[in-house]
């Protein structure tokens, strides 16, 4: 099994992030292939998200895993609970990356779950695309809340936090009740546990409460007063027009049974980057949205398939 390193760097506000590594930080790094994977957790998660994608990604590529700002092992500032913000401090992430490697050209293809994925749209807005080879969204709609104008309704919105009465409960869950909020986060996004299917794999209770444990293990290092200010940021920011400057080729991978976002939604996202004008008409973009079988945490519960999803992407465009 592969070993991830960790490993901190400074953003531009003097906050230190941690991020793991699959290949050791030293001054003679010098990996074997020119392609990297960057692996951005989800809303109170952490890097340890990718505990069992980390070692099949790892025998091809540069594995990196950053813990976004308010998480896991990374700087708790009094501030930052923006989306914006975590997208600046990927900015500085990559920044670091190449001071580390003595300006060596690598072929990135970065994945955003959830959050993550809002925190790339946002870099390609402020930033455009072109420190990405490819790009894949990991179950998240573009806009979580609703926006009945344009038709953007239940089918295509987040499904438990979409207008301004339940983004106020959803705050108050995550300030007054966390235990009861972590596990519920699980419920939700644990596709065996929010739409249980004769097909799924048997699982004993032991197991089950493994999974629960690990994941609310990681939320509770969170500040939840913190993540109910950030959670107010990202479920108002509308990402729909960001994906339609995307350039490179997009993979969207998308949980059937997710307790977060409905199929129509994040079918959005390869709508968007089609049809969009982007900032380099010259590239030709593919986007394409693959369906598993599990939910929100899908490169949990399917771990094989993710990494298979992932790294037959990343052999296509490398």
């Amino acid at each position: 099994m592969v070993g991830m390193e960790y490993s901190t760097f400074t953003a531009n506000d003097g906050t230190t992030l941690a991020f793991q590594s699959s290949l050791p930080l030293t001054s003679s790094l010098s990996p074997a292939n020119d392609t990297i994977i960057i692996l951005l957790h989800g809303f109170s998660g952490s890097s340890s998200y990718f505990t069992r994608n980390f070692p099949a990604l790892s025998q091809k590529s540069w594995v990196l895993a950053p813990d976004m700002r308010g998480h896991g092992r990374s700087g708790h500032s009094k501030g930052g609970y923006h989306v914006a913000r975590l997208a600046s401090d990927l900015r500085d992430f990559l920044l670091h990356v190449q001071s580390l490697t003595s300006g060596k050209q690598y072929k990135i293809t970065a994945i955003g779950q959830s959050i993550g994925a809002a925190i790339l749209w946002t870099y390609v807005e402020l930033f455009g695309d072109n420190d990405f080879t490819s790009l894949i969204f990991v179950d998240q709609a573009p806009l979580q809340d609703r926006d009945l104008r344009f038709g953007w309704d239940e089918t295509k919105a987040h499904r438990g936090c979409y207008d301004e009465k339940s983004l106020l409960a959803a705050q108050e869950a995550w300030t007054e009740r966390p235990e009861e909020t972590y596990i519920g986060l699980v419920d939700e996004c644990l596709g065996y546990r929010y739409r249980p299917s004769p097909e799924d794999k048997e699982r004993t209770p032991e197991e089950r409460k493994q999974d629960e444990e690990y994941f609310t293990s990681i939320s509770r290092v969170c500040d939840g007063k913190w993540l109910a200010r950030l959670l107010a940021d990202h479920t108002r920011y509308d990402h729909r027009e960001a994906c339609e400057l995307i350039t490179k080729p997009t993979l969207v991978l998308a949980g059937r049974r997710s307790g977060c976002f409905s199929l129509e939604g994040m079918g959005e996202i390869v709508q968007r980057v089609k049809n969009g004008k982007g900032l380099n008409m010259h590239v030709e973009t593919k986007a394409q949205m693959t369906v598993f079988e599990s939910g929100h945490w899908l490169f949990w519960e399917e771990p094989e398939r993710f990494n298979q999803e992932v790294l037959g992407w990343v052999d296509r465009w490398a």
